[in-house]
């Protein structure tokens, strides 16, 4: 697995596809991104799926 990956998401505000990128050395985290389209804070929890890819679950911040 790579340390940064990219993963592209649908902004929970929005909709527009966003890409993310992820950093795998970190383990499971969260943390805020804004949305590059309408600017809105995504919370973004990361984890890893089947113990090698990394997953993105977003969502928004009023929701986290």
């Amino acid at each position: 697995m790579q340390a940064l990956e990219e993963k592209d998401v649908a902004c929970p505000y929005c909709g527009e596809s966003i890409t993310l990128l992820l950093d795998g050395s970190a383990g499971s985290h969260s943390y805020t991104e804004d949305c590059e389209v309408c600017c809105r804070p995504i919370v973004v929890h990361v984890g890893t799926f089947g113990g090698s890819d990394l997953h993105a679950d977003v969502r928004r911040e009023d929701d986290a």
